[in-house]
């Protein structure tokens, strides 16, 4: 199953060899990420003000046991939580996040 990570480019460009997360990931203590059928609404609630962002794709089953989904009561779904570093090797493509004439996000063909 591919589960998909949002980061500005600039944060992923200066990553490394793994990236250890955004402010907000760092407080959560965990890597936020999102299912196909998530990031929609992940991108117009979490992300509505920004831009050149960066869409990464992960096989969940190359993360191994730091990854977990947890529910989140304010959406009502379970999310996949990464307790560990990304590392470039587990992601399989990066994509970049643009927008519509209506400022909407414009989801890159997610396979």
């Amino acid at each position: 199953m591919l589960i998909f990570k949002i980061v500005p480019r600039a944060e992923w460009e200066a990553a490394g060899a793994a990236y250890h997360g955004s402010a907000h990931d760092k407080a959560d203590g965990f890597l936020h990420f999102s299912t196909a059928p998530q990031l929609a609404e992940t991108l117009r609630l979490y992300y509505a003000g920004q831009d050149d962002l960066l869409l990464i794709a992960v096989e969940a089953d190359r993360l191994g046991a730091a990854l977990t989904w947890e529910h989140a009561p304010s959406r009502g779904e379970d999310f996949p939580h990464l307790f560990a570093p990304l590392p470039r090797a587990a992601v399989l493509w990066t994509r970049p996040l643009a927008r519509g004439a209506d400022g909407a996000f414009i989801l890159p063909g997610l396979r």
